[in-house]
């Protein structure tokens, strides 16, 4: 395999606003076929050359990425909500970038990758990986305080944890194919990340069809990651879900994934909705018979336990929880939709006006995705917009926890959220009662957070008490005291689905993304960081430099240097 360096050109332009032709489809699906067994026989040095080439191409290509992303979603490229395209489209991918190059670095000299941490073992036995902070992104310095861990199933032993390592690259002489990538419509870095992983992670190369949402990408896409164009690894088409369709059942296309909602993936598993549908799920017979893996959203809840917080806590976690939804104008499948709060607590009612106070600061967004006004008329009730095709920021309180089964069991995808207050003799009860409740009546497996105080885990038996209701969330990932995107956006943690889901009932999806390390026989994530930051978090809606900082953090990603990091200080302690 030969490796270019030269700059790519944008082969499919012209394709952008109009739909891929199917023998613009076969063709593509030729092209990748011949590059299949080359990929599998790849040199570890030429794989890492090709993701050095993708790396350079992001940060080459890094201000169009995010000019075009602006100019979509309705936002001042100038300002500090440009930040969140900053940082879930380049600056993502050049995280993850890096981190992938560092393990096939380690798998070419030690033969697996080297795990940055401590491995610990759990009460009932299971073992806990340290996978956050990373080596080499100064990570406890940007991240200080935090600390993540890949939790596995209990068949993964300390004895047979290197056998649950980068299993692509020891079983890599039998494996070869070609993957569709379904990619989401919203964020920018889950497309790419997504195609990255089928290519690095499992040997396949890729058919990536954009969504017609952010369509505008697919060239960028191409001309950032043209090493893998010209050697025919990836191929880029455009369309909605008849060229979908056409591509999920072709005979070249030997696995799909996708990243979008369960709807979708029930459509391309089961057919469209009707009796035939309800006759295979009952019989077990699918459309689709090739292997799939998915990401499908969440009713994303945040479990509030109670404890005696003081004023500048309960201001931060405000803030904390309302960036989760304002991030994106709340397209997000991990956006918080459900906060969870013990009715006996104190100051319910002073948060939640926090959270209000904050929501209340922060301009409209652009409700650019398709369908989000009827979707905010029927969660909410309400008919309101602006003629500018903006929606207000919406937390609607003391929704009863017996009723109101649309807050519980659909994600709204829109800028509304719900609050529920559940009945507990006290503080440890409600917090056994709020992991019953999140497991039981909310729907997906995707991610939950849970604001902790310090002082309820100090008190006799609660740090026991506490792990165990972490480790009875059946939720992809948890995240303590922050938003479980975060996991996301370390790329070292596994992001996915918690394991069970079937064709059936995929639940929040089947596989897992990221996972920069390569684990295998995971279970969950997560990540626990301070009840409260300072400096201010460039992901907050109030930090007034967060552009100009998400930038200096691209700029470090793209070539990691200790030198750099005064340069970041600036603009962090300005927030």
């Amino acid at each position: 395999m030969v490796v270019s360096t030269a700059a790519s050109p944008v082969l499919y332009r012209e394709q952008v606003g109009r739909s891929t032709p199917h023998d613009e489809v076969d063709r593509c699906l030729h092209q990748l076929v011949i590059a299949r067994s080359r990929w599998r026989d790849t040199a570890l040095a030429l794989r890492i050359r090709l993701a050095r080439l993708c790396l350079a191409g992001t940060g080459e290509w890094a201000d169009r990425w995010v000019a075009a992303a602006c100019q979509a979603k309705g936002l001042d490229p100038d300002t500090p909500a440009a930040s969140e395209e900053m940082a879930t489209g380049p600056m993502a991918v050049s995280r993850y970038l890096q981190l992938l190059i560092a393990t096939l670095s380690d798998i070419e000299k030690y033969g697996l990758p080297q795990l940055p941490g401590e491995i610990v073992t759990g009460p009932a036995g299971q073992l806990r990986v340290q996978v956050f902070p990373a080596r080499g992104l100064f990570d406890s310095i940007l991240f200080r305080g935090f600390r993540g861990h890949a939790w596995m199933r209990p068949s993964v032993t300390r004895q047979n944890l290197p056998d649950h390592l980068a299993g692509e690259y020891r079983r890599r002489a039998a494996t070869e194919g070609t993957a569709l990538v379904l990619g989401a419509g919203n964020v920018a870095a889950i497309a790419a990340t997504d195609m990255f992983a089928k290519l690095f992670h499992e040997g396949r190369v890729v058919l990536l069809k954009m969504n017609p949402v952010n369509e505008y990408l697919g060239p960028i896409f191409e001309a950032a990651f043209g090493a893998l164009v010209e050697e025919g690894l990836l191929r880029v088409i455009y369309g909605g879900a008849e060229v979908g369709s056409y591509a999920t059942h072709h005979e070249l296309v030997d696995e799909v994934h996708i990243t979008g909602s369960v709807q979708s993936h029930d459509t391309i598993v089961w057919g469209p909705p009707g009796p035939d549908r309800q006759w295979r799920l009952e019989h077990g017979g699918p459309v689709l018979t090739k292997p799939i893996t998915s990401e499908l959203g969440n009713v994303t809840p945040w479990i509030v336990v109670p404890g005696p917080y003081t004023d500048r806590q309960l201001n931060f976690q405000a803030e904390n929880v309302a960036s989760t939804i304002v991030n994106n104008a709340s397209f997000n499948c991990i956006a918080t939709k459900l906060i969870i709060t013990w009715r006996g607590w104190p100051d319910r009612e002073r948060f939640l006006d926090k959270i209000r106070a904050v929501l209340a600061g922060v301009p409209r967004r652009r409700a650019y995705y398709p369908g989000a006004f009827e979707r905010f008329r029927r969660f909410t009730g309400s008919e309101a917009g602006d003629s500018d095709g903006t929606l207000p920021w919406t937390l609607v309180g003391n929704v009863d926890p017996d009723e109101a089964p649309h807050w519980f069991s659909e994600e709204s995808f829109v800028c509304a959220c719900a609050e529920t207050a559940l009945e507990a003799a006290g503080e440890e009860h409600f917090l056994d009662r709020a992991v019953e409740f999140a497991n039981e009546r909310v729907w997906g497996t995707l991610g939950a957070g849970m604001m902790v105080h310090p002082r309820f885990r100090r008190r006799p038996g609660n740090e026991a008490r506490f792990w165990r209701a972490v480790a009875h969330l059946r939720y992809g990932t948890v995240a303590i005291n922050h938003w479980p995107a975060l996991a996301y956006a370390m790329m070292t943690l596994p992001w996915g689905g918690y394991p069970g889901g079937t064709l059936a009932d995929p639940q929040s999806g089947i596989g897992w993304v990221h996972n920069t390390y390569m684990l295998d026989g995971v279970e969950k994530s997560v990540l626990e960081g301070p009840l409260v930051l300072s400096p201010k978090p460039f992901w907050f809606p109030s930090h007034r430099r967060a552009h100009r900082l998400a930038r200096k953090v691209l700029e470090l990603y793209q070539q990691p240097r200790w030198w750099k990091l005064p340069g970041l200080a600036p603009w962090a302690l300005l927030g």
